[in-house]
């Protein structure tokens, strides 16, 4: 028995051995470069992001809602605004209100890079407008920060993109890589008309890109447990998504005369039958990345358990299912999103319907995610469709490519202070339709997250520090150089 009992502690002490060896040497992967001289940003580049704010290019749920003035508007405005863009460059327009601007490389054996952004924003609801500190479409500048719908999503991103391609066009910087900015108008209702055509006009003229980059990721703040310092969260894919919705129908009746069993019964059975058997989760290459690049910067015991993912697999899962957004990350969510039945209180309703959305981790699919709904709710008088709205999760481009090493590259340079990591993007971006135009998307937007300023992506009092929107033109300058 001691001899038994000798042979199980001298395996924990190799076990344990085993698993600190691997958390000594576990260690960081931080790019360590050296920053940038600080490039003067123009003083009227953050007037120029207010008055795009002003423009209300607002994407309505109703196509009938679309007010084509503002995008023609805003049309005007880019060119009245970066003439020297608007010359030099090769300007194409897709369905009216999307555009493509190419200039041209000087080395053809170079691919090409397309950098991406959204002009169209979501609608700011009348009955909100109220509780804006500022209007919405007001573009007001107070105490060094820009107020308005599309501060950080993503009016950013395009007058970002085009600041920094104004700078370098007057300061006579030719690139060797021939370079693409495609800006979608119809991103927040899917990019059906926007970047989805312009992927397939890229596509139609052969252009293969080094590398796409979107928004996505951005720079949090406080976010990230275990990390003290702000942590810059690169997109590497991003999940695909659909909606399923359940129809039955039955006899109804009165509702003095209910039945056993009635639509709104099977229904809510089926959702909670749905609910009740998630998806499996697993770790997936972004989340993967993610471990392996943060890891190191944090506290023993949390770099014992990265170190070792291998080991601690099914705790770092439990780990991250304890959140919403955890969950979001390691397995395809459910969330039932409309409900409808029944017309007056003293009728038994004929029918029910119900809209489940999914989110669907990449490695999956639509059709898992459907033949798991079938599967589970096991009832044939559950009729179920998909929505016409619908992605399948994006493939996870790589973390040792160039393409990936100049966006790090450049983001460390511009914000030395900050750690870098790839990440999964859960909501959808445009870049999803550019998967035949290059392997390598990105999706990162350089602007700072935090618990303050998080709840106004499409909230309330949407806004952006002028210093942030800056360094946000800095950084596309730096991309634009690092692609030499």
């Amino acid at each position: 028995m001691k001899k038994l009992i000798y042979i199980l502690l001298s395996l924990v002490f190799i076990f344990l051995a085993y698993l600190i060896i691997h958390a000594l040497s576990f260690e960081s992967i931080q790019l360590k470069v050296d920053p940038v001289s600080r490039v003067d940003i123009r003083e009227n580049a953050i007037q120029n992001l207010a008055q795009s704010l002003m423009i209300k290019t607002v994407s309505p749920e109703d196509h009938h809602d679309f007010d084509s003035s503002a995008f023609n508007a805003f049309s005007t405005f880019l060119s009245t605004t970066y003439p020297v863009a608007d010359s030099v460059l090769e300007k194409v327009v897709i369905n009216t209100y999307s555009f493509i601007y190419k200039w041209k490389g000087s080395d053809n054996s170079l691919k090409p890079v397309v950098l991406m952004a959204h002009l169209d924003v979501v609608p700011a609801p009348v009955e909100e407008v109220k509780d804006w500190k500022y209007g919405p479409f007001d573009g007001k500048i107070v105490d060094d920060t820009l107020w308005g719908r599309g501060a950080i999503d993503d009016k950013v991103g395009v007058i970002g993109i085009m600041e920094a391609v104004d700078h370098l066009l007057i300061s006579g910087f030719q690139p060797k890589r021939t370079l693409y900015l495609a800006f979608g108008h119809d991103e927040e209702i899917g990019g059906a008309n926007g970047a989805a055509a312009i992927a397939s006009y890229l596509e139609g003229q052969g252009v293969q890109a080094e590398f796409v980059l979107d928004e996505g990721g951005s720079i949090v703040q406080g976010m990230v447990p275990g990390i003290e310092k702000d942590v810059a969260l690169i997109g590497i894919a991003e999940k695909g998504f659909v909606s399923l919705d359940l129809f039955v129908e039955v006899e109804g009746g009165h509702s003095s005369m209910p039945k056993e069993e009635t639509a709104i019964d099977i229904i809510t059975n089926a959702i909670s039958r749905i609910r009740k058997n998630p998806f499996k989760a697993s770790l997936t290459a972004p989340l993967i990345g993610f471990i392996d690049n943060l890891g190191p910067e944090m506290p023993f015991l949390n770099r014992l358990v990265f170190a070792n993912k291998e080991v601690f697999s099914s705790l770092i899962i439990n780990i991250y299912s304890k959140s919403a957004a955890g969950s979001a990350l390691v397995r395809n969510t459910i969330a039932p999103t409309i409900l409808r039945s029944g017309e007056k209180d003293n009728i038994i309703p004929l029918s029910a319907h119900a809209t489940i959305n999914f989110r669907i981790l990449p490695g999956s699919s639509i059709k898992e995610v459907t033949d798991h709904v079938k599967k589970v709710i096991n009832d044939e008088r559950i009729r179920i469709k998909q929505g016409e709205f619908a992605s399948e999760p994006s493939q996870s481009s790589s973390t040792s490519s160039q393409a990936y090493n100049i966006i790090n590259r450049s983001i460390v340079q511009i914000f030395p202070q900050v750690l870098t990591a790839p990440n999964l993007v859960i909501g959808a971006t445009d870049s999803r339709h550019f998967e035949k135009v290059s392997d390598a998307i990105y999706r990162f937007l350089p602007i700072y997250i935090n618990d303050n300023n998080i709840k106004s992506f499409h909230g309330i009092n949407e806004r952006i520090a002028v210093r942030d929107f800056n360094a946000a033109v800095r950084f596309y300058i730096q991309v634009i150089k690092n692609c030499n």
